[in-house]
């Protein structure tokens, strides 16, 4: 029996990890003690502090750096960000959205089939690499996209690239 080469897979986004900087020293007793939805990690000099709409958690360090992760698209990681840097001028601090930009987007995907590992990992070296064990997934690293793909015996395929355009290409065949 010949494999169906038109195999259609949802793709799901499960997380898109952004960054921007406020461009203004933020002062972190400040936003653990006003601020909603915040814990303070005074021991690691940062705080964490939760959206529920769009659903993000941000970490926030006193230099004003900020990374976003949770969103489940580009969209909504941006609309986060934004949010954030608008409770903190709420705040008080003198925020200006600065340098954003997406660094990482996770996804996942199941093939309706099961796959053997071993011969899919000798088949696609040197960009597919099998250490059962290290880790029960093989490893595939597509340097063109700048993304890496964990390919699970189940057929359970987790994505994670650099853009949300890496994840629209068609892994089916």
């Amino acid at each position: 029996m010949e494999p169906d080469n038109d195999i259609a897979l949802d793709i799901l986004i499960t997380n898109v990890v952004c960054v921007f900087k406020t461009r203004c020293h933020l002062n972190l007793r400040k936003i653990a003690l006003e601020g909603t939805n915040v814990i303070y990690k005074r021991d690691v000099g940062k705080v964490l502090m939760k959206l529920r709409k769009p659903r993000i958690t941000a970490t926030i360090w006193s230099s004003g750096k900020i990374i976003c992760t949770g969103a489940t698209s580009e969209e909504d990681a941006k609309t986060g960000a934004r949010r954030l840097a608008r409770v903190l001028q709420k705040l008080g601090f003198q925020v200006k959205f600065a340098g954003y930009k997406v660094v990482n987007v996770l996804a996942v995907c199941t093939m309706p089939f099961e796959i053997r590992l071993p011969e899919f990992t000798k088949k696609n070296r040197p960009i597919a690499s099998y250490e059962p064990e290290l880790h029960p997934a093989v490893s595939y690293r597509v340097k063109a996209l700048k993304a890496t793909l964990q390919i699970f015996s189940t057929g359970s395929i987790t994505i994670t690239g650099m853009h949300t355009n890496v994840l629209s290409n068609n892994y089916s065949k």
